[in-house]
């Protein structure tokens, strides 16, 4: 029974199998990042502690984001695994097929495990495998997923475990999440030990906030700017004044006001602004949501202001943007 499957994060000898299906046009980092840690495991255990295959829904050479193929084998109802680990990124409403997704809900009952990496979180909640559950997807991708699917509890987290589920924000997040692994399953000594080998500081919890702005590095030299572009990124929709942001910081106006022109370039107010517009730019591109919603999502009092901001920092509308897109699943990912 499912219920008492045991689960793949916690100590056991025996090597764990997974079956890596692959969707054409994966993030080839994300699939790095999901798969390596497992080869280095293995050759610092210096035993098998982790085998695994790549498959896709008809075989064969499946193209990544990078250029390049991935030789794969079919995915059937007789491929056997521990777990299976989705790696989407683009064309996911293409590819999650009626036969691809009946064959996910038929593999869901046996397996211990379903991870979805990227995109892959779309595509088992295209299947409906993840009502009910806990899951995260890129922070690009948050609101709208949110939108989508009212039965998934939907965190910014960077990656989650919920129960015999497992999603990931992305490349790093899934590296996160597979140190993790290492370390329930062998031990913190060998997780640090192939953490080290890929030069890689595991720093992150699964609970870490997704940023859109990457700030590990300001967190450590510059603790409060880092903390001033976390609260902008919590407000778009409701954006403080700089003063307000500053304060909560504990720094002057001025002051802030001089470390985003030391650090960065550029005002808090532009910073905050261009911030807000690329997160409109992405909905226009990446939803269907009418365009005065984005607007106020993305703190706009009026559609005359945000249309104006719009043009100005994109050099068209919105609308011209939307009719060389489409609406929908999001078509990519960074």
């Amino acid at each position: 029974m499912k219920s008492e499957m045991k689960t793949i994060f916690a100590a056991e000898s025996a090597p764990l199998c997974v079956a890596v299906l692959v969707l054409a046009d994966a993030n080839a980092l994300a699939l790095a990042a999901s798969v390596d840690p497992m080869r280095a495991a293995n050759r610092r255990a210096g035993r098998t502690v982790y085998r695994w295959r790549y498959y896709s829904a008809a075989g064969g050479p499946v193209p990544l984001t990078a250029g390049f193929e991935i030789a794969t084998e079919p995915l059937t109802v007789r491929t056997e695994a521990d777990a299976l680990m989705i790696v989407a990124s683009f064309r996911l409403a293409e590819q999650a097929t009626p036969p691809l997704i009946r064959l996910l809900r038929q593999q869901a009952s046996r397996l211990r495990a379903m991870i979805g990496v990227d995109g892959g979180s779309w595509i088992l909640a295209l299947a409906g495998l993840l009502d009910g559950q806990a899951a995260t997807v890129h922070w690009e991708d948050l609101e709208i997923f949110a939108d989508r699917f009212a039965a998934i509890d939907v965190r910014r987290d960077r990656y989650v475990i919920s129960g015999r589920f497992v999603t990931t924000g992305g490349a790093a997040p899934s590296l996160d999440m597979m140190l993790e692994l290492i370390r329930a399953r062998q031990g913190a000594e060998l997780a640090l030990r192939v953490a080290g080998a890929l030069l890689y500081e595991p720093v992150h919890s699964a609970a870490a906030p997704q940023h859109a702005v990457s700030a590990a590095g300001l967190a450590r030299t510059a603790p409060a700017l880092g903390r001033a572009i976390a609260m902008m990124e919590a407000r778009l929709e409701d954006p403080p004044p700089i003063a307000a942001i500053a304060s909560a910081v504990g720094l002057s106006q001025r002051r802030l006001e001089m470390l985003f022109a030391d650090r960065l370039g550029l005002s808090p107010g532009r910073f905050f602004l261009d911030l807000r517009l690329d997160e409109a730019r992405r909905m226009v591109t990446d939803s269907g949501l009418a365009l005065g919603e984005i607007a106020l999502r993305c703190g706009f009092s009026s559609q005359v202001a945000f249309a104006r901001a719009f043009r100005t920092r994109f050099a068209t509308t919105a609308t011209a943007l939307r009719r060389q897109g489409r609406g929908g699943l999001p078509a990519s990912k960074p």
